[in-house]
C-alpha cells in the first residue's frame, strides 16, 4: 500500500512538471509579428499600426512586418505611421503582398520609412504626388473613378499653395532616403512626376532591400542581416522563429466603420434628424437620444477626416431651409434652395480628391431626395395637423350651446357628451337657462347665458 501511494504520488508529481513545462512552452512570446494593411491609409489604420507595434514591444518581439497593399491614403495618417515606426524600439519591416498588390502614393513613403522595403514580384510602388495638387473634382460613380484614375496624367503646381505642399513632401521623402541609405533620386522622381516602379526594377535601383515571393522568403532573406535602430545596430534571426498574426481588435473594426466618409455623413444627417424630430415633438425621448449619440460618433469621425466646414455649414443651411418650407411654405423656394445647398455641401464636405475619403455620389442623392421628402412632407404633414381644430378632448367642447340642467348647491351644472360639468357664468343661472361654452379649464367650463329668442 505504501509502494502504491509513493507511485502515485510520482506521478502526479511528474504530471504536474509536465503540465507547468507545456504551459510555459505555450507562453513563450513569439519574435516575429505580422500585421496585415489592405485598403487606403487612414486613421484606423494609423490606430491599428501603433496598438499593433506597442502589443508587440511589450511581448517582447524582435520583429515587426507590417503586409502591405495600399492605393495610398490621407497624409495626416501616413505621417502617424511613419512617426511610429521612426520612433520604434524594434525593427520594422513593410513588405508589399501578395502578388499583384501595390503601395502606391502613402505607402511609399511608409516603405522609404521602414527598416527593412520589400516587395512581392509582380508588385508595385510609386506615384507619390501629394492628391491635393490639382483641381478638385466631382464625386463620380464607383465604376468611373477606376477609369479616372487611370487616365489622370500628373499635375504641375500652379499657385504658392501647390508648390509648398509639393516642395514640403520632396523634403520629407528625402530625408527618409537618406535616414535608410535608399535611393533619393528616384523617391524625389516619385513626387514629383509620379513616377512608379516594378519589384524588380525597385531592387535594381536600391528603392528597396528585397524582392520575395512569400513571408516564409522574407524571412529567409532577411536572416542575419543587421539594421539601424535609433543609436542601436539590430541583427536579425528570422530563419526559424514564430509568428504572431496580429489581427485588428473589435475598437479597430468600429473605428474604421465610422470613419468610413459614407458612414460618418449618414451618422451626422441621423444625428440632424433625431434633434429636429425631437425638438418638433418633445418628450418622444427616442429621436433625441439616438441623434444625440448619432451626432457625437459623427464629430469624432469628422476630426480624423479631412473635413470642408464649407461643406459641412451648406449642409446645416440646407436643412434649415428645408425645415422652414415644412412650417413657412413659400411655394418651393426654401425647399429648393435647401435642396441645393445641401446637395453642393454634400460634395465639397470631404475635402480631399482621393476616391476612397470622398462620399459617394449615389449614396448623395439618395439623401438628398430622402431629406427632402422627410423634412418637407413629413414635417408639413406634422406642422398643419397642429393648425388643424382640435375634435377631442376638453377643448373641443368650446363652442357647444347646451341648457342648464340642474344646480349643484349654487353651482349650476350642464350635460355634454352624456356627463355633467360644473359651468361658471358671469350672470346667474337657472336650470332651463340655454348657454354657449366660451372656454374650458381643467374640469371646468366658462359659460355665457344666451338671452331667449
Amino acid at each position: 500500500m505504501v509502494w502504491r501511494g509513493l507511485l502515485l504520488t510520482l506521478k502526479i508529481l511528474l504530471c504536474t512538471v509536465a503540465t507547468v513545462s507545456t504551459q510555459a512552452q505555450d507562453k513563450t512570446p513569439s519574435r516575429i509579428w505580422v500585421l496585415d494593411i489592405k485598403g487606403a491609409i487612414g486613421p484606423a489604420a494609423a490606430d491599428y499600426i501603433q496598438r499593433g507595434l506597442n502589443d508587440a514591444i511589450s511581448a517582447d518581439a524582435h520583429l515587426l512586418v507590417l503586409r502591405m497593399d495600399t492605393p495610398g491614403g490621407l497624409d495626416k495618417s501616413m505621417r502617424q505611421i511613419i512617426q511610429t515606426i521612426l520612433n520604434s524600439s524594434i525593427p520594422v519591416a513593410t513588405y508589399v503582398a501578395p502578388e499583384g498588390a501595390r503601395a502606391a502614393s502613402a505607402g511609399t513613403y511608409i516603405l522609404y520609412a521602414s527598416h527593412i522595403a520589400a516587395m512581392s514580384p509582380a508588385t508595385n510602388l510609386g506615384a507619390a504626388t501629394p492628391v491635393q495638387i490639382g483641381a478638385p473634382k466631382m464625386p463620380t460613380l464607383p465604376d468611373e473613378q477606376d477609369k479616372q484614375e487611370q487616365q489622370e496624367q500628373p499635375t504641375q503646381p500652379a499657385t504658392a499653395m501647390e508648390r509648398k505642399i509639393l516642395n514640403d513632401a520632396v523634403a520629407y521623402i528625402q530625408g527618409l532616403a537618406e535616414l535608410r541609405g535608399r535611393n533619393k533620386d528616384w523617391a524625389v522622381d516619385a513626387v514629383r512626376n509620379a513616377a512608379s516602379l516594378p519589384a524588380s526594377e525597385a531592387l535594381e535601383q536600391n528603392v528597396i532591400d528585397i524582392v520575395a515571393t512569400d513571408l516564409q522568403a522574407l524571412l529567409q532573406q532577411m536572416d542575419g542581416r543587421e539594421v539601424k535602430v535609433g543609436a542601436n545596430t539590430v541583427l536579425l534571426q528570422t530563419a526559424s522563429t514564430a509568428i504572431t498574426h496580429y489581427a485588428p481588435d473589435w475598437r479597430n473594426e468600429f473605428l474604421s466603420v465610422i470613419t468610413d466618409p459614407n458612414v460618418a455623413y449618414v451618422l451626422m444627417l441621423l444625428g440632424i434628424y433625431g434633434l429636429i424630430f425631437e425638438f418638433s415633438n418633445p418628450g418622444m425621448g427616442v429621436p433625441g437620444i439616438v441623434g444625440a449619440v448619432c451626432i457625437l460618433l459623427a464629430l469624432y469621425a469628422f476630426q480624423v477626416l479631412p473635413v470642408s466646414y464649407a461643406g459641412l455649414g451648406l449642409i446645416i443651411l440646407g436643412i434649415a431651409l428645408m425645415v422652414a418650407e415644412a412650417f413657412a411654405p413659400s411655394f418651393g423656394a426654401l425647399g429648393l434652395g435647401g435642396i441645393v445647398a445641401f446637395v453642393i455641401g454634400s460634395i465639397i464636405l470631404m475635402d480631399t480628391r482621393l476616391p476612397a475619403y470622398q462620399i459617394a455620389l449615389p449614396v448623395i442623392l439618395a439623401v438628398s431626395v430622402f431629406s427632402g421628402l422627410l423634412l418637407v412632407v413629413v414635417l408639413g404633414m406634422l406642422a398643419r395637423s397642429r393648425q388643424q381644430v382640435t375634435v377631442s378632448g376638453v377643448s373641443a367642447l368650446e363652442g357647444i350651446q347646451t341648457m342648464v340642467e340642474c344646480l349643484h348647491g349654487e353651482d349650476p351644472m350642464v350635460r355634454l357628451e352624456g356627463e355633467l360639468w360644473q359651468i361658471s357664468c358671469d350672470q346667474p343661472l337657472q336650470p332651463g337657462d340655454r348657454v354657449t361654452i366660451v372656454e374650458a379649464e381643467g374640469v371646468f367650463l366658462k359659460a355665457r347665458k344666451e338671452t331667449p329668442p
